[in-house]
């Protein structure tokens, strides 16, 4: 199996916000059926089994963290720009973490490189809170917009440098890097809870590297690889 992914990683620390918003503007009905084709056929024929991972595909209306020109195109089975050098994952790689961490609800979520905010709407349907950190000023403006247009209540969102996670929010429950790193940078599995886990792309920058499922024990770390994928390298702050 290949996933095919792009974007992410971090900036000095230059804001935060929580985010809420107004309630968001009616879809089309060719848009829900999209979406409803896209859990059918994309998702659930693939092998995504949990229901609350489809049900949250199903809901977050993917059309709205995309651009207008972009649309059309906004449940298709790709990733799709967003600016910056960067892209709206694919939905199943979104769906296919999400699944990965086995959220049951009252977990709180750390996502670095949060883009476009798609990927945090969708956890915000299965956890209690996300956090999400974004290198790129414009995407993280626009990602609170939107997710505050859709109010998103328990989604969180800053400019910053995801090497060094959110520190003064830990410990996550859940932590899902994605851009590929050779190892978990060491503040990001710091800051996760005992029983945690942690799902990224391990391997240098290059065509590919393995995603794996990095689980936080008293014994320490018990790994799963899960699939090859291809991601953009985690760049540091300058």
């Amino acid at each position: 199996m290949w996933i095919e992914v792009l974007v992410l990683a971090s900036l000095p620390l230059l804001a935060s916000a929580w985010v809420a918003g107004a309630v968001p503007a009616p879809e089309s009905a060719s848009e829900a059926r999209q979406r409803e084709a896209m859990v059918q056929e994309q998702l659930a024929a693939r092998g995504i089994r949990d229901r609350r991972v489809l049900d949250a595909m199903r809901t977050v209306p993917r059309h709205r963290f995309v651009s207008q020109e972009r649309r059309s195109k906004a449940y298709a089975d790709m990733p799709l720009p967003i600016g910056r050098g960067q892209t709206i994952s694919q939905p199943y790689i979104v769906a296919f973490m999400a699944e990965s961490l086995a959220l049951r609800g009252g977990e709180r979520v750390l996502e670095v490189g949060s883009g476009s905010g798609y990927a945090a709407a969708v956890l915000s349907l299965l956890a209690a809170e996300v956090y999400g950190i974004e290198l790129e000023p414009e995407l993280y403006e626009r990602s609170v917009a939107t997710i505050g247009e859709l109010a998103y209540r328990n989604v969180h969102l800053r400019v910053g440098d995801g090497f060094h996670g959110w520190p003064e929010k830990a410990p996550f429950d859940a932590i899902v890097l994605s851009c590929s790193a050779e190892k978990a940078p060491e503040p990001l599995w710091d800051q996760l809870a005992e029983g945690g886990r942690l799902v990224y792309p391990r391997g240098p920058a290059g065509d590919y590297q393995e995603l794996v499922l990095v689980t936080k024990t008293p014994q320490g770390p018990r790994e799963k690889r899960l699939a090859p994928v291809g991601f953009v390298p985690m760049r540091r702050a300058r």
